[in-house]
């Protein structure tokens, strides 16, 4: 079976194509800038050039419409029509309470999904505009909703309540939900695979090191807590998040720069994490490490700051676990920045965790980087979103 992918934010989609037998990506892709001016499609066929187009997009429908007329291009296409693809696997962000695991998409699921919007008003209204279309041009294919919070359900009560007064929980739900889900089942799934163990048997630990970042403890295949929260403010420092903070300076900052909440909210969302700390250096992490051996502070303090959050958690779910078997790096700055583990992996010694640092330096490929004598094994496993999505889709069909 061929799966098509879908990942739509507010005005950007990815999509891949996926043979589910060989697990080969046929054809990947983006939309950008949709409904706005200067819309463009970049396509890159498997063993192809990238093709990238620009052409008017109003809305996704219009995107999903021109994915699908690249997908079966007799000059490029991968498919000779839209019958070939047997399913559509849509990424949607949040699925509250109400979904543990993944789900055929019907008027109930939409209904639910929608329901769940105000826990995530940026991303499931745009996810929902990706479903709508897609029913709109393959109104016969069937299609799956994968959460990226369902994995995070198996959490205790222990773990996802906060102490604040129970109404809240009881009126508004307010928990720890977690995210990046579908990353964290992967990776962790994928550790136990390599390493020719029993996932129930392992206690996991994913760093998902990213421009956002999360943490998660993965016991005998269960999720028994992960760092973002109720949205994916929550947790490590991050691109341009903050992560933990004292809610109180919330209010402090308020009064001192006579900022409302949704302004000192965006503060926090788009103007700190390691962009904020590094006094606005950068958030790319290529940056930071470039400015670190250079010598700037700004970039030393903030690598230094980001790498100390990152070791917390992972003895903070050590504890939670009553131990750990094997610590999992992913995600773009977990996979490629050896600097970063080095520095994680500095704080690690009461773990017995002793690196390889000729396989720490390799990139792209499952790896264990620490040395044979280490008692806790420290692994990179690059994550593969997309084709966690076409499983879960092939397993529900």
């Amino acid at each position: 079976m061929k799966v098509l992918v879908i990942n739509c934010g507010s005005s950007s989609l990815k999509f891949q194509l996926i043979d589910s037998q060989s697990e080969k990506c046929l054809a990947k892709g983006l939309c950008e800038r949709i409904g706005i001016d200067g819309s463009m499609i970049t396509y890159a066929p498997e063993g192809g050039d990238k093709e990238k187009t620009l052409t008017p997009m109003s809305d996704h429908t219009e995107a999903i419409r021109l994915v699908l007329e690249a997908l079966t291009n007799p000059a490029t296409g991968v498919v000779k029509n839209l019958d070939e693809i047997g399913a559509v696997g849509h990424r949607v962000v949040h699925g509250g309470e109400k979904f543990a695991e993944s789900v055929i998409i019907d008027e109930e699921v939409l209904a639910a999904i929608r329901e769940c919007s105000d826990l995530a008003p940026l991303h499931n209204p745009a996810n929902l505009i990706g479903i709508d279309a897609c029913r709109k041009l393959m109104p016969s294919t069937p299609m799956a909703a994968v959460f990226d919070t369902a994995f995070h359900q198996t959490m205790p009560e222990e773990a996802y309540m906060y102490g604040l007064p129970y109404e809240y929980y009881q009126k508004y739900k307010i928990r720890r939900y977690g995210f990046h889900g579908t990353s964290h089942s992967y990776v962790s799934k994928r550790a136990a695979e390599v390493l020719g163990k029993s996932y129930e048997d392992l206690k996991i630990i994913v760093c998902h090191l990213g421009n956002g970042a999360s943490v998660s403890a993965v016991k005998n295949g269960r999720c028994v807590d992960t760092s973002m929260g109720l949205t994916p403010l929550e947790g490590l420092i991050m691109g341009t998040r903050s992560g933990d903070i004292d809610p109180a300076i919330i209010e402090f900052l308020a009064h001192k720069e006579g900022k409302d909440i949704d302004q000192i909210m965006n503060v926090l969302n788009k103007k700190s994490g390691v962009l904020g700390l590094s006094d606005n250096l950068s958030s790319d992490f290529r940056d930071l490490e470039d400015g670190y051996h250079a010598g700037n502070v700004h970039a030393v303090r903030t690598l230094k700051t980001f790498c100390y959050r990152v070791a917390k958690y992972v003895g903070a779910y050590t504890a939670a676990m009553n131990g750990v078997d094997v610590i999992c790096f992913t995600a773009g700055v977990g996979e490629n920045a050896g600097i970063v583990r080095t520095f994680v992996c500095e704080y690690l010694g009461y773990l017995g965790v002793e690196l390889d640092q000729e396989a720490n330096g390799r990139r792209g490929e499952d790896i264990v980087i620490s040395t044979p004598d280490s008692r806790t094994t420290v692994m990179v496993i690059p994550t593969n979103e997309e084709l966690a999505i076409a499983r879960e889709t092939v397993r529900l069909l």
